[in-house]
């Protein structure tokens, strides 16, 4: 009961997408699901079947701190296939068993014991949190690392092995049997194959060679250039930044600034911004960068809200009294009885002048595109010189429930969950659809672009280029 009175007390938009009645018989299911000596895992699918109804992406269910850590130690077994899907397609994207010779990359998958895509997004989909109605961040989500398997593991349970139904390279349905894939006897038999000889299960001769491990400093650098690069491509006066994150930590005004300075001694015409993986972070820093690509004055929201400032459930929020500091510090109440952010309601953000960019820009999206990334893309879109490529957002267009984002804990269980306690509404005029941002040009995944690994939305971007340089 704990759980549903902490979203009831908190939660500003329990009610936004799911009507009461409708959320208050999800509550009572769940409820009616629990049963004795269940698992932490069991116990935490009932938990996320109820909060996947209240249709916020940063509204979810994460495991106990001790079964977290279990998992970071145990190496449990896993489903074989890393799988990306859309609408009614499933296709391997990659294999853990690399001996696997049938179902490699680009491999068409029909069905995973009898179980055909639509079954299996149908089902999956009822546990998996979004903004509003978005089912593309859905379809991402079971796409990305090992998400699949692990809410397959929950859902369907695993078996030793698994029938998966499939077409062949000559276009015939087959059926064929794949074992899990176990990290534990993979991480043994690499062990063995870089310590023996083949064949003769002889060390081989000489001192054995240790593969020093990258110093502190390297993997920081090599960490930075994965989050955050910038690469020219001066002979078609394109720039091509990177950004998958909006977090602190990794020094991004300094990086735009850089990049833009840049940019502008480089002369560079068009920009490609890729936020394709990028989640979220800090608003600040997603407004920031909207500030060097603007062309007017815009607001971060027209809404920004609390529905209380403290309530008797509050031990069970996570420094929950640092929080209700901040919330009396940030907000005031109004006359509809919620607690404003007024600062952020008010207050108009203007283009940088020094190192605006003012050519053609063009932003990747995806379905991994979430929180301020959607800030960024929904404040740039429809900008005469900007261009969204790529899939819907995962994130919402209309707005999100976030902005402090702390951990509830329960009592027994110390099962967690994200409690977002600021609704914020972008603008009023937008339609409240439950969408995410639609691209302007449209990139989609294909069988081929996949089993080719082939980046089908940058060559895209590229192909608008070329035209736009023909016309000109």
């Amino acid at each position: 009961m704990v759980f549903r009175h902490l979203l009831e007390s908190w939660h500003p938009s329990l009610y936004w997408y799911t009507p009461r009645d409708s959320m208050s018989a999800y509550f009572d299911e769940g409820y009616a699901a629990i049963r004795d000596s269940m698992t932490e895992p069991q116990f935490r699918t009932i938990l996320s079947y109820v909060i996947a109804k209240v249709d916020c992406g940063h509204t979810s269910i994460r495991a106990s701190k001790a079964y977290a850590h279990y998992l970071d130690t145990a190496k449990l077994p896993q489903f074989p296939l890393i799988l990306k899907f859309w609408p009614d397609t499933m296709v391997v994207s990659a294999n853990l068993n690399r001996r696997d010779s049938v179902l490699k990359r680009g491999t068409l998958i029909l069905s995973i014991n009898g179980r055909t895509t639509q079954q299996l997004t149908d089902t999956l989909f009822d546990y998996i949190v979004t903004d509003g109605l978005n089912q593309t961040g859905k379809y991402q989500y079971l796409s990305t690392g090992l998400h699949f398997s692990s809410w397959y593991h929950d859902i369907f349970g695993y078996s030793d092995s698994f029938d998966i139904g499939y077409r062949d390279t000559s276009g015939l349905t087959k059926l064929t049997r794949i074992p899990l894939y176990d990290p534990r006897a993979d991480t043994l038999r690499k062990s063995l194959g870089h310590t023996l000889q083949p064949g003769t299960g002889q060390r081989p001769p000489g001192p054995a060679q240790r593969i020093r491990p990258a110093d502190r400093r390297r993997r920081k650098q090599r960490e930075l250039v994965f989050i955050r690069s910038l690469q020219l491509d001066t002979a078609g006066h394109t720039a091509f930044i990177t950004l998958n994150t909006f977090e602190h930590g990794y020094h991004l005004r300094r990086f735009f600034h850089h990049a833009f300075t840049e940019i502008k001694q480089r002369q560079i015409k068009n920009l490609v911004v890729d936020v394709r993986s990028n989640g979220g972070g800090d608003a600040s820093l997603s407004t920031l960068l909207t500030r060097y690509l603007i062309d007017k004055r815009f607001k971060v929201a027209d809404s920004l809200y609390t529905i209380r400032r403290h309530s008797r459930y509050d031990r069970y929020i996570n420094n929950g009294f640092l929080y209700d500091v901040l919330t009396l510090l940030a907000s005031r109440k109004r006359s509809d009885g919620k607690y404003h952010f007024g600062y952020f309601e008010r207050h108009y953000y203007s283009p940088l002048h020094q190192l605006h960019f003012d050519g053609h820009v063009y932003i990747l999206t995806g379905g991994n595109s979430f929180s301020a990334t959607c800030l960024f893309a929904g404040a740039l879109k429809g900008q005469s010189n900007v261009t969204l490529v790529g899939e819907e957002t995962g994130g919402g267009f209309y707005g999100n429930t976030a902005w402090m984002i702390p951990d509830a804990t329960l009592p027994i269980t110390k099962v967690r969950f994200r409690l977002p306690r600021f609704r914020l509404v972008v603008d009023r005029q937008r339609e409240k659809n439950g969408r995410g941002i639609l691209p302007d040009v449209e990139a989609l995944p294909t069988i081929d672009a996949i089993g080719k690994g082939f980046d089908f939305k940058t060559a895209r971007v590229k192909e608008l280029i070329r035209q736009n340089a023909d016309k000109n």
